[in-house]
C-alpha cells in the first residue's frame, strides 16, 4: 500500500530560518540580474536560482502558517480570492475596479510544450494599480512572495 505524502508542518522559528538564508542570496541574484540585463541566449545564473529555490521554499512555509492558523491571510491573498470570484473569465491586462482600487489581471506561461511553442499552463495574478496607471511596488513585491513559482526564469531543453 503506498503511503500518503503529507506537506511538513512548519513552525515560526522555520519562517525566521528561511528569511535569514534570503539576506545574503538576494544581493547577489539581484548582481547577477543587473550584470546578465541585456544578454540573450542560455546565461547561467546560479545566484538567482539559489535565491528563488529559498524563495519557494520560504512561500512553501508560509502557507503551511496560514494553513494552520499561525499567520493571518495577506490582503493579496484575501483581494486575490475575491477578485478571482468575481472575474473568473477576466483576460490578460484587463483592470477591474474593486473597493475603490483598480487591479489589473495578468497571465504568465507556467508550463510549456515539450517544444516550448505552446503554453500548457498559466499563471494567474492580478497587481494593484495606481492612480497614474503604474503598478504598485509593494504590491508586486507580495505577490512575488506568495508566489515565486510565477517568475521562474524559464528555460526549454530541446
Amino acid at each position: 500500500m503506498p503511503k500518503k505524502l503529507t506537506k511538513p508542518l512548519y513552525v515560526m522559528r522555520d519562517l525566521t530560518d528561511i528569511n535569514q538564508e534570503l539576506l545574503p542570496l538576494k544581493a547577489l541574484a539581484d548582481r547577477e540580474l543587473a550584470s546578465i540585463y541585456g544578454l540573450t541566449g542560455k546565461v547561467y545564473t546560479p545566484h538567482i536560482d539559489a535565491y528563488m529555490l529559498v524563495s519557494i521554499k520560504k512561500a512553501e512555509i508560509l502557507a503551511s502558517l496560514k494553513t494552520q492558523g499561525y499567520l493571518p491571510l495577506s490582503e493579496v491573498e484575501i483581494i486575490t480570492a475575491a477578485l478571482d470570484f468575481l472575474h473568473k473569465r477576466a483576460r490578460n491586462n484587463a483592470v477591474f475596479e474593486y473597493q475603490g482600487n483598480e487591479y489589473k489581471r495578468r497571465f504568465l506561461p507556467l508550463k510549456l510544450s515539450k517544444s516550448g511553442k505552446n503554453v500548457q499552463k498559466w499563471a494567474k495574478f492580478w497587481l494593484l494599480q495606481l492612480p497614474d496607471g503604474k503598478v504598485d511596488p509593494q504590491w508586486e513585491r507580495e505577490v512575488r512572495e506568495i508566489w515565486p513559482s510565477y517568475f521562474l526564469i524559464r528555460t526549454v531543453e530541446m
